[in-house]
Parts: structure tokens; C-alpha cells; sequence
């Protein structure tokens, strides 16, 4: 995956991940799977899943 952002965006990423010790392909990961959480489109199947789980 490529994303096109400022370098004092990149800079600012870069120095706040590495505060926490941590590598901004994580903190990537984090962010997106976060993201998904509210905003992925559930498919129906799995609609069906949690409506049987319910029931």
C-alpha cells in the first residue's frame, strides 16, 4: 500500500511513534482495523450469524 501524505505529517508520525516505541506500519494496522470497525459494510451472511446468534 502506498499513501501520499506531507513530509511534516510523515515527520510528526514518525517522532510520535517512536515516543511510544512503536513502528508506524503498527500503528497503520491499528488505525485501519479501528476504522473498519464503524465503517466496514457488513456482508449478509454475517448479518444472518449475528441475527442467529441473537435468536
Amino acid at each position: 500500500m502506498h499513501i501520499s501524505i506531507t513530509d511534516d505529517l510523515k515527520k510528526r508520525f514518525h517522532a510520535a511513534c517512536a515516543l511510544q516505541g512503536r513502528k508506524m506500519s503498527q500503528v497503520v494496522v491499528e488505525m485501519i482495523e479501528l476504522w473498519l470497525k464503524t465503517n466496514e459494510v457488513q456482508s449478509s451472511a454475517q448479518v444472518r450469524r449475528k441475527e442467529t446468534a441473537v435468536n
